[in-house]
């Protein structure tokens, strides 16, 4: 193999003519930054290395799941052991039992819960569920909210509530998406004017709290009081996607958080992937018994999966979940990721950069704008040119932020005040230098 073929460069290109745009999955491929995506060949702790041996302070921990960091040792010897035992059986485990257990106790809205492979996986079966349990067809979504490519989410807004939603993926027929209505978010009087034309015949509503993909926008407390006064009075189901926020945000994840802020508060049925995996492929959905107990083999709403409830990435899960739940995880969690945001927003007033930001837990984004976006259309107005010079700054300086201004970033426990020092001088060196 020749040297060439060993950097990031040379693998893109071996990568290309073997797998479609040469990455798995399409925003690893640099397409919205420009530029050469870098092939990781290692990491541990807060760092990543790629494939020409530069170290990253690494800002996306797999898109959210290594919340401990990269090789936490607990994690490491639950993994090695359970590969051990064996890696797949087709058949129950205890350990699926545990993980289930650990999970329901830290999330009182959920009763029971499936364990499945992905949290598109998830997201889908939650839709089907919420159909299968009110005998309606209509779903609700949000724009700038991703629930994984499964057809009937993969849409854009119609021109009005009286029409449903578009295709956005090229294979997807429209009649598939036309009961899929796509809403702003945070938009009050749109919320209301659909299930005042169609709440009979909505089945859910599915929505991130904190929007993770359109970088970090939360949704506002008169928001989410609406939609759960909404459904409650139309007899459908709020659906909370947690697959980025599930214990990323806090202890109890975004539903905790809502729960403090609206007296009464709970979804009815939740999605969780990524942390609850601890990096494995592994998510789950969940909701009141009743609900549940629609699924097969009790009820008449089909689903399953020769891989769910693995017992490799069951383990790597249930330790994940162990150690995070230890006193005072989270508090120190918090505290590292307001010193990052607090700094960038510090480096970039200093520099003159118009600059706006937020964060919970271990989860944050930035925008380079001068108010918060509350909303897809105002993500999608903020400064994508200074985003993407900003972005590949910060990379040639060490530090890996995610590779599009619509993805929020991640701090895990292995951070160090070091690490977020040198990532806030270094934003400092590369906002004076615009």
């Amino acid at each position: 193999m020749s040297t060439e073929s060993k950097t990031n460069a040379g693998l893109f290109a071996r990568a290309q003519k073997v797998i479609p745009g040469g990455v798995n999955s399409p925003v690893r491929a640099f397409r919205a930054v420009g530029g050469t995506p870098r092939f990781i060949a290692r990491a541990h702790g807060a760092y990543m290395v790629d494939a020409e041996g530069k170290r990253y302070i690494d800002y996306i921990g797999s898109w959210g799941p290594m919340i401990l960091g990269h090789g936490h040792p607990a994690v490491l010897e639950a993994v090695k052991k359970a590969a051990d035992d064996g890696f797949s059986f087709g058949a129950p485990t205890e350990r699926e039992i545990e993980l289930a257990e650990e999970i329901l106790s830290l999330v009182p809205s959920m009763e029971q819960l499936r364990l499945v492979s992905s949290g598109t996986e998830a997201a889908m079966s939650a839709l089907r569920l919420a159909r299968g349990a009110t005998g309606r067809s209509y779903i609700v979504k949000f724009e700038g909210c991703y629930h994984g490519h499964a057809d009937a989410l993969l849409v854009k807004a119609g021109s009005g509530l009286a029409t449903f939603g578009h295709p956005t993926s090229a294979g997807v027929p429209p009649e598939v998406v036309q009961h899929t209505m796509v809403l702003e978010y945070n938009n009050l009087a749109q919320i209301e004017e659909a299930f005042s034309l169609h709440g009979k015949d909505i089945a859910c509503v599915m929505i991130e709290p904190i929007a993770g993909n359109m970088n970090f926008v939360r949704a506002s407390v008169p928001f989410m009081t609406k939609l759960r006064e909404l459904c409650t009075k139309h007899g459908a189901l709020l659906v909370f996607d947690e697959v980025m926020t599930g214990f990323r945000v806090a202890l109890g994840s975004a539903q905790s958080l809502y729960a403090k802020l609206i007296p009464g508060f709970t979804p009815d049925l939740s999605v969780f992937g990524k942390v609850i995996g601890g990096g494995m492929p592994l998510a789950a959905f969940g909701g009141k018994r009743a609900v549940m107990e629609q699924l097969a083999p009790l009820g008449p709403v089909y689903q399953a999966g020769t891989l769910s409830g693995n017992p490799v990435a069951t383990a790597c899960g249930l330790a994940t979940l162990r150690e995070i739940r230890k006193p005072g995880f989270y508090e120190a969690l918090g505290a590292k990721t307001k010193t990052l945001v607090d700094g960038l927003l510090g480096a970039a007033r200093e520099a003159g950069v118009p600059m706006v930001g937020d964060r919970e837990g271990g989860m944050f984004g930035f925008f380079f704008a001068d108010q918060l976006p509350q909303n897809y259309p105002a993500v999608i107005a903020t400064d994508k040119e200074r985003f993407n010079a900003f972005f590949h700054a910060m990379l040639e300086s060490g530090v890996y932020f995610a590779p599009a201004l619509y993805e929020a970033g991640f701090v895990s426990a292995a951070h160090s005040a070091d690490d977020i020092s040198a990532t806030v001088a270094a934003a400092a060196r590369c906002l004076r230098k615009r």
